[in-house]
């Protein structure tokens, strides 16, 4: 099994670019505002032939009695608890605090093996200025450049060193089919996303406190189910581009639209109590402009009445006219209601992303639609669809070939299109049909 190295430190040390640094990535969001990372985040980094998960954490206060700093504290005793070795992360230009020594004796006590590396220690050859932190009792301090990738190899080895790792051995590549899932919880602040992901843990993994906004990283948890891998991406709430007012904020969307584009199939979760929002349309309409595998889930279903939930299913037909292909379910996260089906659903959805569709069968399905209904004559031409052939999975996309396809009217591109997801059972995914028209040899031509 791949360590664990556990990033631990105060606010604003440079954990989160140390992260970025040592997987190689932008993963962690990174800007000059103390406490910005809140849940634990993983990524997978290298050192020559080892592998190892790292584990950004929030800054440390280890004495935080209430509200949100509490739980970013129980997180990072969390990702110590898990970690193999600690990286104890402090500012070499701003010296040693009272929070480093408080972190010093919480690690202490927790027990694990820590590396004590002095970030921001670019430029400081003679090393005076790290003294100081040898009062933390750790041993040796580590000067470490985060933002310019100096002394980067030597914490790594010195991480790794008590753990005595074997040589790794050689391992084929997996097969796509043996790719875990990846599978992004996406929605508005507040509809519940990290207590769901939470139930189906059976452990409090991510920060679920009830402030809007609490996640502002997307963050990859891997999972197993019934020998299916999953990676489940709890993403930061979608707000309204009005009330995007912080940096921080703009950094979440972004990194919400990324784990969007990076799964395979994006479960749309909304909540019960306030309804469809206009919102959550323009959620829905980016997954569907990703090409997504699409699953929609109403959370805190338990919490209305009948009234409310018929008002809620006439305004999915209403604002979610576009995502006619996913299946609908009504859960309850906390209580535990409704969570089979949507698992039922997201498997169905990505198998039909990736469903492999043969020649022979689209084209024989393309002309027996043709012969059933004629596509709608265009002055004196009316569109010839010759053949078809698959172009791409999840989304799936079919190509047809044929003369004068500019023509087509969109209502028989729709008209296609449930022939074909009725033949292949697509259900969850979209399907994109592309047209490319025969050039005619004549065309540039003199009379």
């Amino acid at each position: 099994m791949k360590p664990v190295v556990a990033l631990v430190g105060r606010p604003n040390v440079g954990k989160s670019t140390l992260f970025n640094r040592l997987t190689q990535t932008r993963d962690a969001i990174v800007a000059d505002f103390a406490g910005l990372t809140r849940d634990r985040h993983y990524g997978n980094g290298r050192l020559g032939k080892h592998e190892f998960i790292v584990i950004d954490t929030g800054g440390f206060e280890p004495d935080a009695g209430s509200g949100i700093y509490k739980e970013m504290a129980k997180q990072t005793r969390q990702a110590v608890a898990e970690a193999d070795v600690v990286i104890f992360v402090v500012d070499a230009r701003e010296g040693l605090s009272a929070q480093d020594h408080d972190i010093a004796n919480e690690l202490r006590r927790l027990g694990k093996p820590c590396v004590l590396a002095a970030n921001k220690a670019e430029g400081m050859h003679d090393g005076t200025k790290l003294v100081d932190f040898y009062e933390l009792g750790f041993g040796d301090v580590h000067g470490v450049s985060a933002a310019h990738g100096q002394g980067m190899r030597d914490l790594v080895e010195l991480a790794l060193a008590p753990l005595n790792l074997p040589d790794p051995d050689d391992e084929a590549d997996e097969d796509d089919v043996n790719k875990p899932i990846k599978l992004a919880v996406a929605g508005r602040p507040n509809v519940g996303k990290s207590t769901l992901i939470n139930t189906w843990l059976g452990e409090e993994r991510l920060v679920a406190f009830d402030l809007p906004g609490t996640t502002r990283d997307a963050i990859s948890v891997p999972f197993e189910r019934n020998g299916q891998r999953f990676e489940l991406i709890d993403t930061a709430g979608l707000r309204r581009k009005g009330k995007v007012f912080e940096a921080i904020e703009k950094f979440s969307v972004v990194k919400t639209l990324q784990a969007i584009e990076s799964a395979n199939v994006v479960l749309l979760l909304l909540d019960a109590t306030q309804g469809v929002t206009d919102q959550d349309a323009h959620i829905a309409g980016y997954i569907l402009e990703s090409g997504r595998a699409v699953v929609i889930a109403i959370n805190k279903w338990d919490a209305v009445d009948s009234y409310q939930r018929e008002q809620i299913q006439r305004q999915i037909e209403t604002r979610l006219p576009f995502l006619k292909f996913a299946s609908l379910h009504f859960i309850s996260a906390i209580k535990r209601q409704g969570l089979g089906p949507v698992w039922q659903a997201i498997a169905q959805a990505h198998k039909s992303a990736t469903r492999k569709m043969s020649t022979p069968v689209l084209t024989r399905l393309l002309l027996e639609a043709v012969q059933f209904q004629s596509p709608k004559r265009a002055g004196m031409f009316r569109p010839k669809l010759r053949y078809a052939h698959q172009g791409g999975m999840n989304p799936p996309v079919i190509i047809i070939h044929g003369n004068s396809l500019e023509h087509v009217t969109e209502a028989y591109k729709r008209f296609l299109e449930g022939r074909f997801r009725k033949e292949f059972d697509l259900v969850g995914t979209p399907l994109r049909i592309q047209f490319k028209s025969s050039q005619n040899p004549f065309a540039d031509k003199d009379e």
